[in-house]
């Protein structure tokens, strides 16, 4: 694919100091129209035509045109990367590199592709630290989000709460699943409060894999907030979740890594009309949704 990158200097691309401090005190920092208004355009309808085609290796909800809540109907993807050369691509490009070996030091390893629609009336995702999920070993994770739509309150923007980057992981309590498609939670520490991340398409957020954070609902009338998340673990891991592997450098190549015990997929899925719910798959049950 084309993209503007290739007639840009890599130095533009990297975080600047204002940026990496931002990084380091906050726990996240946004790269503003980090991929042109083509190329995002290109992405959007890419993955749209991915998902019309139903259901693919790894793809845990599928699609049912018949149900009631919008994100069954327009489920997540995970893992694109091991069967679409754009999402490999993309989970490569050298501007995430560059920006995340600013802000880290040092090259990362990628694990993890993402894709959610979230069409209107979709639930949101309660808030949660991406490394509960990891279970990076030493280090932790970071995330490159990237705006497929302008995100705001209305259609679902996501939330963080800035300086539990440097916490540890925290203990889960309940969720409500009318607002979250995940069961779990986690409550946030006394004097900090969850803010807002109003995003332009083509916007990419990096954030560290302790920062709490998650999304409102959309509750807009006819608006997506379709996003593509690529996840990623320091360069200097030695140990990941079973379910990230395989792991690759970012010039695509493998590399191997040990696995650390637990984790799962960023949330399990569950239905909003579903009984009780189970917070965590284990690794070796089959890949589907979880519930009871």
């Amino acid at each position: 694919m084309s993209t503007a990158f290739e007639s840009t200097n890599l130095g533009e691309q990297m975080a600047d100091r204002n940026e990496i401090a931002q990084f380091h005190e906050r726990g996240f920092v946004i790269a503003r129209g980090l991929f042109s208004p083509e190329e995002t355009a290109i992405y959007r309808e890419h993955f749209m035509q991915l998902r019309a085609a139903n259901t693919y290796p790894g793809d845990f909800a599928g699609v049912d045109l018949t149900s009631s809540d919008p994100l069954k109907r327009y489920p997540r993807m995970i893992h694109m990367h091991r069967w679409d050369d754009m999402s490999l691509d993309w989970m490569l490009d050298e501007r995430l590199d560059a920006w995340m070996t600013s802000l880290l030091g040092i090259s990362p390893f990628a694990v993890q592709t993402m894709l959610y629609f979230k069409p209107a009336g979709g639930r949101g995702q309660a808030l949660h630290q991406d490394q509960y999920y990891l279970k990076v070993q030493p280090g932790t994770c970071i995330a490159a989000w990237m705006a497929l739509d302008d995100c705001d309150v209305e259609n679902g923007c996501l939330q963080v709460v800035p300086g539990t980057h440097d916490l540890p992981i925290l203990c889960t309590v309940q969720a409500d699943t009318t607002q979250s498609f995940t069961d779990v939670t986690v409550p946030i520490p006394a004097g900090m409060a969850a803010e807002p991340v109003t995003m332009q398409a083509g916007d990419v957020l990096f954030f560290n894999g302790q920062l709490v954070h998650g999304s409102f609902p959309n509750t807009s009338q006819d608006r997506f907030r379709r996003s593509l998340i690529g996840h990623y673990i320091v360069g200097e891991a030695e140990q990941v979740a079973q379910f990230y592997h395989p792991v690759l450098r970012m010039d695509g190549t493998p590399v191997e890594l040990g696995v650390s015990a637990g984790g799962s997929e960023c949330g399990v899925w569950v239905d909003e009309e579903s009984g009780p719910v189970v917070a965590m798959r284990p690794l070796d049950a089959p890949m589907a949704m979880v519930t009871e």
